[in-house]
């Protein structure tokens, strides 16, 4: 596969301590549209925890990185994935004090990526293997979290909606950094792995995974939340609707970048534009102020 000719070369990866004032901004961002907002705010649930489990398990995979160029961005992913984490956390406790309590499911997540994906009591050839599967799983999910970049740099229509500023900003300058590093998991994992057996094993828990907890988290969202109350049922099937009018990405779009992962010779690098991204954090508000 052909990486876009676009694409600059030598990007030196950074975190960007970016700060972002909750006070005003809604629960349901996206102005009358709960359930449109909800689906965007599952992020909120699963990344900390996730993201704090990828610096994890990349600190564990630094000793077997014989490439210079490549610790360097693995370093640089760690940095700009822990200020991802707390950056959510904050829009958690904004939901906390709107009447959301998160707490339940936000423990789920943790189980899950604590629990199931965590370490284990391994040494030698398994301890390896179990580290090398988590980067492969890694990999699928940024892929995802590529893509869900990429699109929202893109989702005009969620300005037209009137969408709060803010959580807009959040979500474009994470979004923006997500397509910025875009290739460093698949690169660390051809670098210690690169199976094509392992890939498409990863791609298939990841999709299992990302998929149960998406659908349970804004079934939970919806009936947590002290406006809608239940009344109406959450899960994926919304995407029907909201896909079509913009407001997330659409279900043709998901399937066909999972076929674009399943080529034997993706590259993470035609997802997104490095360009815009990096335009994007020279306008974002928040990543501004952080140079300030």
């Amino acid at each position: 596969m052909t990486v876009r000719p676009d694409e600059p070369e030598g990007i030196v990866l950074q975190a960007r301590d970016v700060r972002f004032d909750w006070t005003g901004v809604p629960l349901h961002w996206i102005p009358r549209d709960p359930v449109a907002s909800h689906l965007i705010n599952v992020l909120h649930l699963l990344l900390p925890a996730g993201e704090e489990w990828f610096i994890r398990v990349f600190k564990q995979a630094l000793p077997y990185i014989r490439d210079d160029r490549l610790r360097e961005d693995v370093l640089g992913f760690i940095g700009q994935e822990a200020v991802h984490a707390t950056s959510h956390e904050g829009v958690l406790e904004h939901f906390g004090a709107q009447g959301l309590d998160v707490g339940p499911f936000v423990r789920q997540v943790d189980f899950m990526f604590e629990g199931l994906l965590g370490d284990r009591d391994l040494t030698g050839e398994p301890l390896r293997a179990w580290l090398f599967e988590r980067v492969a799983i890694i990999a699928a999910i940024e892929h995802f979290t590529g893509v869900l970049g990429d699109w929202v740099l893109n989702a005009s229509a969620l300005d037209r909606a009137g969408a709060d500023p803010t959580m807009l900003d959040l979500l474009r300058w994470h979004g923006a950094e997500e397509v910025e590093h875009r290739h460093v998991a698949h690169d660390l994992f051809m670098h210690l792995d690169g199976s094509y057996a392992a890939r498409l094993r990863a791609m298939s828990e990841t999709l299992f995974m990302l998929g149960s907890l998406w659908q349970r988290g804004h079934r939970y969202l919806l009936a947590a939340d002290p406006v809608v109350r239940g009344r109406v049922r959450g899960g994926l099937g919304h995407l029907r609707r909201t896909g079509p009018a913009g407001l997330s990405p659409s279900r043709r779009a998901l399937f066909a970048s999972i076929r674009r992962y399943l080529r034997r010779d993706y590259t993470p690098l035609n997802e997104g534009s490095t360009v815009q991204a990096l335009a994007y954090l020279a306008s974002s508000p928040a990543a501004q102020a952080a140079l300030r």
